[in-house]
């Protein structure tokens, strides 16, 4: 959709609203096509929060936009993150405000082993977790630590992504479909995971596909369709709410 909106339209200031995370009135595109259309949200500290919609809703390019990527390019708009305005920043910049995105493809470095991986993380302050922490939380991890990591099992390389993030001093996980080709086994041991980050205070957007998996995960839930919101509220209400699910998340 090549579509310029008339951003004057818009209110001129950004929202004082004391949420951790602050999604305000973000337009994003790629090239000229018009993805993001007008986001807004807030995320209260240690809350998940399940970025659901239909294929094509924009969820992921939303994800990318909050990581700083530059595609899609932010063309109006804010993101707040703990009072650090993110939308002045490049990736690396977000990535040291304490922003991680784990990525639906994981991005585990050949040629790494599963150590080396998650060293790699612990370059450049601000470090987070020691490998003890992570191999405590991870213990499979632990075991495969002299393993190439592109050499893990799907479930396996999903945890060190996540593990790698770990390894960065964060306040915001993104998560990008972590659930996506892993048997149900599998799911259940990235959602203790989850939980558990959660537990220790880490503030976590989901976007993904099972949708209902997701929402008992979550606090609370933001419904994206053709790029704009259209719920945002508890996700134990769009449990509750089957005309909500058939329209937009097709369950």
């Amino acid at each position: 959709m090549n579509v310029t909106p008339d951003f004057n339209k818009s209110a001129n200031k950004a929202s004082t609203a004391p949420a951790f995370l602050s999604v305000w009135d973000i337009h994003a595109y790629y090239g000229e096509s018009y993805i993001v259309q007008g986001v807004n949200f807030n995320v209260h500290e240690g809350e998940i929060l399940a970025l659901l919609g239909r294929n094509g809703a924009g969820k992921t390019s939303t994800l990318r936009a909050l990581a700083r990527l530059g595609d899609p390019e932010i063309k109006h708009g804010e993101i707040w993150l703990d009072h650090q305005p993110l939308h002045n920043m490049a990736s690396h910049e977000a990535a040291a405000a304490g922003l991680a995105l784990v990525p639906e493809d994981r991005r585990i470095i050949p040629g790494l082993t599963v150590e080396e991986n998650l060293q790699l993380a612990q370059i450049a302050p601000p470090i987070g977790w020691s490998l003890e922490r992570v191999y405590d939380l991870f213990p499979r991890l632990g075991e495969r630590r002299k393993q190439e990591g592109v050499t893990l099992s799907g479930g396996e390389q999903q945890m060190l992504s996540i593990a790698r993030a770990l390894c960065r001093d964060i306040k915001l996980l993104l998560l990008d479909e972590p659930y996506e080709g892993l048997a149900p086994v599998i799911v259940d041991e990235i959602e203790k995971t989850l939980i558990t980050i959660k537990e220790l205070g880490i503030t976590t957007v989901i976007v993904e596909q099972n949708a209902v998996r997701a929402l008992n995960l979550a606090d609370r839930s933001v419904i994206l369709d053709t790029g704009s919101v259209v719920f945002d509220g508890t996700a134990a209400e769009v449990l509750d709410n089957a005309e909500l699910r058939a329209e937009y998340l097709a369950i």
